[in-house]
């Protein structure tokens, strides 16, 4: 189970793994926390398409069903509406009845529900920081946190409302970008003479103050990078096909970083660090 804060987040963080999963007949499920109704049209071949304005919500879940389909993958709405990405200083306050200010608990609850019928043996998800500091990823991580552990508690969430205990064995953090790999890239175009579109987000790296994270697994899934990158367009409204997602070349990637990247944050089984499979220590004790 992978659980995303928006529409498009899971085409981005993880889609060739989930898609390398799918291919060896593991079942995948996505939760989708928002319909991503705050999000800007990114691509600028779609900007100021009156229609996509007045119909983003439903525009942004036909997006999800095409990458679905592309993905192999099952995916479910958690139900909450998109807060957006404030901008300003000070920061605007968050609109009304927005996923970053729904109860915690409660939010949990509703993702309890969809573990405890799933019953995946692996969660992935944001670190605490959200993997960048939007409200609604900062959010995802919280409430998966609280629901990893309460799907087993039948005190806090009853079976009578919620379906039967269930534990879930593992959970990561998405880690896919990360300054190793987008050095790597970044080195590898230059040494071919190319141009990166990297220099820019290695400059902001300096700029900030943050603790690399523990890459605990590394996840070879060359071979779906192509997958990943189509049901990535399929989210037309966020996606420029022309833009920086795209510039590097796919035989390029697939040489010098052939991996998706996680942190391994809970496990209750035993694991030898580092991973190439998010289910090691599972299959072994299967």
């Amino acid at each position: 189970m992978a659980v995303h804060a928006h529409p498009d987040d899971e085409s981005s963080k993880g889609a060739a793994t989930m898609a390398k999963y799918v291919s060896e007949g593991v079942p995948v499920l996505v939760v989708t926390c928002t319909g991503g109704e705050r999000g800007s049209i990114l691509n600028p071949k779609l900007q100021g398409d009156k229609y996509i304005e007045e119909h983003i919500h439903e525009v942004r879940a036909k997006e999800m069903d095409e990458a679905r389909e592309i993905l192999g993958i099952e995916q479910e709405w958690l139900g909450y509406v998109d807060s957006g990405l404030p901008e300003g200083d000070p920061l605007p306050p968050l609109p009304e009845g927005c996923f970053a200010l729904a109860d915690v608990e409660e939010a949990a609850g509703r993702l309890v529900k969809k573990i405890r019928a799933f019953r995946p043996q692996v969660i992935t998800t944001y670190d605490e920081n959200g993997g960048y500091p939007h409200p609604d990823h900062i959010m995802t991580h919280k409430v998966t946190m609280v629901a990893f552990d309460g799907a087993a508690d039948t005190e806090k969430y009853p079976e009578a409302e919620f379906g039967p205990a269930y534990q879930p064995q593992k959970l990561y953090y998405n880690q896919g970008f990360n300054k190793p790999r987008t050095i790597a890239l970044h080195e590898a175009l230059l040494a071919r003479g190319m141009e990166s579109p990297y220099g820019e987000w290695l400059e902001r790296w300096k700029e900030f103050e943050r603790t690399e994270r523990t890459l605990t697994t590394h996840v070879p899934c060359a071979d779906f990078f192509e997958i990943r990158d189509k049901a990535l367009i399929a989210h037309a409204t966020q996606i420029d096909p022309d833009g920086g997602w795209f510039r590097v070349p796919m035989d390029l990637q697939k040489e010098v970083w052939p991996t998706e990247e996680y942190e391994l944050a809970k496990s209750l089984v035993d694991t030898s660090l580092p991973e190439s499979d998010l289910f090691a220590g599972i299959r072994e004790n299967a």
